[in-house]
């Protein structure tokens, strides 16, 4: 009986995404299965896929001949290659080239764009899909246009991000809160790197409602990203009462502090936002786009993409009546009850291992 050897495959590496590859590194590694972890060398220092028990094997952002070689030869002799993202999917084609190993793609999210880079995406979709064996989509938007796009096979391969610590207590939310000057008003958490899709534009057109507020509530947003100097001036020339706190390595304690969760984006499949605050009980305002619905059902408020006034209103509603954002507390963990595991989410991708390399291999419990 032999090892069962899987590459998993990142790109750029959204926090969903890592997160994930981490997981899953960890579970396999635990069942007996080999891991490869191909990623920008970033990437490991944030996540530690060695630290999983993973092997980790170095791979640039870029595209050029010299990453698709270390690629290629990281993949070589792999029973499975497994690509997290569009990017790391046609990279992982790339690399895989003729060789006849199977190719699992999971798509996290979707990527926005128009014009000629748009038709230069939908294009690559198509090529990935259909060079994957299996297609996984996080949310069954994403798998539905997995199937559009030409997937051979497409299913619902839903990601669940790890719980939060237990560690978190009332102390360090507190704590938390003492540190942003939040002691006395509400406070607002959102989380997320600072790109346009993420719909901090709108958060700060809302912010602005919400000085009429008393007290005012404070916007603390934790990521960061090519917006941010053009948001700070914003914050700046308008006294808007919005904190830019760039990367932080607390999130989960900033969401335990908060009053309210903030989901602004343009699309989201299964935001890790959205489901540390209902794991965690903090009610939940989200825009009602991509896989959110299905993933939050009603155990939050949703709204439209980009419309200021009902986000902000919302909020509003939900600071000013606290039986709402207590049942809101219980519907969320009650919904988060319904999430798969980490441990089914590592069953189901090594199911779907197993099924391609044609029957299941020795694997330690």
């Amino acid at each position: 009986m032999t090892q069962l050897h899987t590459v998993q495959v990142l790109g750029g590496g959204s926090a969903g995404s890592s997160a994930h590859v981490r997981s899953l590194a960890a579970g396999l590694v635990a069942r007996g299965v080999r891991v490869t972890v191909c990623a920008p060398v970033e990437l490991d220092q944030a996540y530690d896929f060695l630290g999983a028990g993973a092997h980790f094997v170095p791979v640039p952002r870029r595209g050029d001949p010299v990453a698709i070689g270390t690629l290629r030869g990281a993949c070589a002799g792999a029973d499975v290659v497994h690509a997290h993202g569009l990017h790391a999917s046609v990279r992982a084609g790339l690399a895989l080239g003729p060789q006849r190993v199977p190719l699992v793609v999971t798509w996290h999210t979707r990527t926005h764009a128009e014009g000629a880079r748009g038709r230069l995406l939908r294009l690559m979709e198509r090529r990935t899909v259909r060079a994957a064996a299996v297609v996984l989509g996080t949310s069954s938007e994403l798998v539905d246009r997995a199937r559009r796009r030409g997937a051979r096979d497409a299913r619902l391969g839903p990601v669940s991000v790890p719980a939060p610590h237990a560690g978190t207590t009332e102390s360090e939310a507190g704590k938390a809160r003492a540190e942003l000057g939040a002691m006395d008003r509400p406070l607002l958490v959102a989380v997320g790197a600072l790109e346009p899709h993420r719909g901090y534009g709108t958060l700060l057109d809302a912010s602005r409602l919400w000085l009429r507020h008393d007290p005012v509530p404070l916007v603390a947003v934790a990521g960061e990203g090519r917006q941010r100097p053009a948001l700070q001036r914003r914050i700046d020339a308008e006294g808007l009462p919005v904190r830019l706190l760039g990367r932080r390595h607390d999130v989960t304690a900033l969401l335990a502090a908060a009053d309210v969760a903030l989901l602004p984006s343009r699309w989201e499949a299964r935001a890790p936002l959205a489901q540390e605050a209902l794991r965690l009980g903090v009610p939940l305002v989200a825009t009602a786009v991509g896989g959110v619905p299905e993933l939050v059902g009603d155990a939050a408020e949703l709204v439209p993409y980009g419309d200021a006034g009902a986000l902000a209103g919302a909020v509003t509603a939900l600071l000013t009546d606290p039986g709402r954002r207590a049942a809101l507390a219980v519907a969320g963990r009650r919904q988060a009850a319904t999430w798969p595991t980490e441990d089914e989410t590592i069953a189901q991708v090594l199911s779907v291992y197993d099924e391609l390399c044609a029957g299941p291999r020795a694997r330690t419990p």
